[in-house]
């Protein structure tokens, strides 16, 4: 069965598919292992000295909302997103926390970034390259708008490694490509980005490699779970049916302490000369 990943044609998905991504990356957000992973590496890039930010494939404002939160920033931020509906998500979120005068949103491509060259002082994707049409198209937009001794952090799962045990050994590794296929077009991409950020021009100065895995019950991946029975489907990988009974046949191996999930992740930190 071929799929598509949703997470790259977000401009083109229908309300509620939107809703449940939005709160799936909300979830995802607030989980405090993942808000430790992005701490870490906003911290090693000096985020707070930063004047002016971009959020590159911001979604529902996740990182822009936590960097504006930070006591030692003052500076501003601008998110970009290619779906109109998840800036409007992010619009609102800013809003009812207090943000709106520090964070600005707006829908654009990533890949031709209607910015000015050298006007930022710091620029940060997360978890945008998994998903892109053309990853060296949009790093090279990145330096571009990006100001000399700037750096820029890209944080993204190594997708190719995630996986989920179930009752037959084959089955599983099929449903993991299945599934893989659905939510990232890069499954590889962090293995590759060192050698992309060389020949953007960029030096990297820093990575931070983390495994994220639930064994025995789950956890950080419960909401990912959740919204596969509307992702799956959507992106062609499975039916509804089958979508419906893999996501209950995780939750039954959970309750009985035999579920295992499992993905790595990268953040890196790159400078501009």
């Amino acid at each position: 069965m071929t799929s598509t990943d949703v997470y790259r044609i977000t401009d083109q998905l229908d309300d509620e598919t939107l809703e449940v991504m939005a709160a799936r990356l909300e979830a995802r957000g607030r989980h405090p292992r993942f808000v430790a992973m992005y701490n870490q590496y906003l911290d090693a890039m000096e985020i707070d000295s930063a004047r002016s930010v971009l959020d590159v494939g911001c979604g529902t404002g996740v990182i822009a909302r936590a960097i504006g939160r930070r006591t030692g920033f003052s500076g501003s931020i601008t998110g970009i997103d290619r779906s109109p509906s998840l800036i409007g998500t992010a619009v609102r979120l800013a809003r009812e926390e207090g943000l709106d005068r520090r964070v600005a949103f707006h829908a654009g491509d990533s890949h031709t970034l209607n910015l000015d060259d050298g006007a930022f002082d710091a620029v940060v994707a997360h978890t945008l390259f998994s998903h892109l049409d053309d990853p060296r198209a949009v790093l090279a937009e990145v330096v571009r708008v990006l100001a000399p001794g700037g750096k820029v952090a890209i944080f993204d799962g190594d997708f190719a490694s995630m996986t989920f045990a179930g009752d037959d050994p084959a089955t599983a590794r099929a449903i993991d490509e299945a599934i893989i296929g659905a939510v990232v077009t890069h499954p590889r991409i962090m293995r590759e980005m060192p050698q992309f950020l060389r020949e953007a021009g960029l030096r990297l100065v820093a990575a931070f490699p983390h495994v994220i895995a639930d064994v025995g019950r789950m956890d950080y991946w419960a909401s990912s779970i959740q919204s596969m029975t509307r992702l799956l489907p959507k992106s062609g990988a499975m039916t509804e049916g089958q979508a419906e009974a893999w996501a209950a046949n995780m939750t039954r191996r959970s309750e009985e302490g035999t579920f295992f999930g499992a993905c790595n992740f990268y953040g890196y930190i790159a400078a501009k000369a």
